[in-house]
């Protein structure tokens, strides 16, 4: 290969590399304004927020008075709003993270009458939208007496989520192998021992995905909420907070301190869906390194 034909070469990788980096800069940036946003106006009072260049930070820094003001606000009825977001998405996460482990793992390593047919409902209903299904499900919980309680978000969205027993299916089939478990058989350990102490250790980074997908749908659910509870005290931040910033909206100025609330509120509300991120990473990290080593 003549020298010409190589320098010729390493200019297409140069330029290629040169646009995939400015595409990933042009992304980046996209996913990251809105947060950039955020943060910025967050800092602002209301005044500033309408008078001030929106991505830069204005004068003075009124981050600390509007978080007070967050807090305090409607005698703390934000705080109470976080608590019980963070008890609908954990719950929810955590039950239906373990339901769709059990399931996947049932309709891939066990073979029995009804499993083809039954998987391929579950695949039919990855196709039906939520919000089709709040109003049956507001019916249901009716006639159950459970609306307008926690139970009303926490049983539905522990159960609404076909996508995560479908992805626990697929990983279990192709991350645990049937000799593990033949193994384990053989040296008389029953099902629920083998699931527990064997299977279920290489699992882990299928299941913080599958929860993590849960607790971010559950925390950002609004609709369903919406319609299931009626007592402010029950909201979670996302109703609590398109209240507040409907009353502003209504009140034509006369409440449009509430606007930097609803601001900083959703700063807030964004924190722990960060930190479950940087928790959660570990495992995904181990379950790549023992992918990478064989067996």
């Amino acid at each position: 290969m003549s020298a010409a034909t190589v320098q010729k070469r390493r200019g297409k990788r140069a330029r290629r590399s040169t646009l995939l980096t400015i595409a990933l800069i042009v992304a980046a940036a996209y996913f990251l304004l809105p947060l950039f946003w955020l943060i910025v106006a967050s800092t602002k009072s209301t005044g500033d927020l309408f008078s001030t260049f929106g991505l830069w930070f204005s004068g003075d820094n009124s981050f600390i008075a509007n978080l007070k003001a967050t807090f305090s606000q409607e005698d703390g009825v934000y705080a109470r709003w976080l608590g019980n977001t963070l008890l609908y998405a954990v719950a929810s996460a955590a039950a239906g993270a373990f339901l769709a482990t059990l399931g996947g793992y049932g309709f891939a390593k066990y073979r029995f009458r009804g499993n083809r047919t039954m998987f391929m409902g579950v695949l039919g209903a990855m196709a039906v939208p939520s919000t089709a299904l709040a109003i049956p499900t507001y019916l249901l919980f009716s006639q159950a007496g459970l609306v307008d309680t926690p139970w009303a978000i926490i049983l539905p969205s522990m159960a609404s989520h076909p996508f995560a027993l479908y992805f626990m299916r697929i990983y279990a089939d192709s991350a645990v192998p049937d000799s593990l478990i033949e193994a384990g058989r053989i040296d008389g350990a029953g099902e629920f021992r083998i699931f527990f102490q064997v299977t279920g250790r290489l699992l882990t980074p299928a299941i913080a995905t599958v929860t993590l997908f849960m607790l971010v749908q559950t925390w950002n659910n609004y609709f369903l909420p919406l319609i299931m509870l009626n007592d402010p005290d029950l909201y979670p931040i996302t109703v609590g907070l398109a209240n507040w910033q409907s009353q502003a909206s209504a009140s034509g100025g006369a409440s449009g301190d509430l606007v930097p609330m609803v601001i900083t509120g959703s700063l807030i509300s964004i924190a722990p869906l960060i930190l479950a991120f940087l928790l959660l990473q570990r495992y995904w990290q181990t379950g790549l390194v023992s992918g990478s080593v064989k067996q």
